[in-house]
């Protein structure tokens, strides 16, 4: 009979702990080692059994406390090798813009078993959270998810098509891109008019929504505190009739920096 444990890849959600799975919270409630994202809400931890482990290992650029993807590996690998029930913990869904693929990849070359549960995803919530419907009848009939911090990289018939279409865009790690992303657009001939929405820590009490038409956005719009989601298209328009939830006063970070304990239960 193998000694080996078992590796869990879990989704927390965006943010809102109330957004977890009941599969997912079902394994922090049992998992022996939790090893989680650094945009995780910590008040899931409050449900781990006693004697748990929980290890932050967050990625945040600028952050020198911030680990890379082998040493998430190593962590995972190691403590499933000792017959631990490892729960990998990552803020939004598993398999959207995370590193699931190489984790996959190292839990398969050591024949480590391991289950995989879905989790809401930024764009989801964002939408949810600012009244932002991604698709709308008369509005838009499709979404495609982007990831902004490689938008360097991309082709001008990337986006010359990107410019000219009628879907919503949401890109994913763009805050520090934003505006490239815009200047392009606006260069092959997207309208100035159409409407740019920013959610910055969707979910949390922390969300702060902000509107703007893409010329308004050239003129600057100040910092913006990460993470971030950046949703353009028609159904922008929509948010001042169907947004419910109020800015936070103050911007600051919801989430833990990279390398700073997580919240335990006080009883341990």
């Amino acid at each position: 009979m193998s000694d080996k444990g078992k590796v869990i890849l879990a989704g927390a959600g965006p943010g809102d702990p109330d957004l977890i799975t009941v599969k997912a919270l079902k394994y922090i409630k049992i998992a022996d080692v939790i090893i989680t994202d650094r945009l995780v809400s910590n008040e899931l931890f409050q449900w781990t059994k006693k004697d748990a482990i929980v290890i932050q290992l967050g990625k945040q650029r600028g952050n020198e406390a911030s680990v890379s993807q082998e040493e998430i590996n190593t962590n995972i690998v190691q403590y499933a090798l000792r017959g631990k029930l490892v729960l990998r913990l990552k803020g939004g869904d598993i398999a959207i813009y995370s590193h699931v693929l190489e984790e996959l990849k190292v839990l398969v070359e050591h024949q480590i078993p391991f289950e995989i549960i879905p989790g809401v995803t930024a764009a989801s919530g964002a939408s949810a959270y600012s009244g932002i419907p991604l698709t709308a009848r008369g509005y838009a009939s499709a979404v495609r998810f982007l990831a902004g911090y490689n938008s360097e990289e991309w082709s001008d018939t990337t986006w010359k098509e990107l410019s000219e279409t009628e879907d919503t865009l949401v890109f994913y790690m763009s805050a520090e891109n934003t505006s490239h992303v815009v200047q392009k657009l606006l260069k092959q001939g997207m309208v100035e008019e159409k409407k740019l929405a920013i959610i910055e820590q969707a979910t949390t009490p922390k969300q702060r929504v902000r509107i703007f038409s893409l010329d308004e956005f050239t003129a600057g719009i100040g910092p913006v505190s990460t993470p971030a989601l950046v949703i353009i298209g028609k159904v922008v328009s929509l948010h001042e009739q169907f947004k419910w939830l109020t800015n936070a006063v103050t911007p600051d970070s919801y989430f833990p920096q990279a390398g700073e304990p997580v919240f335990k239960n006080p009883e341990v």
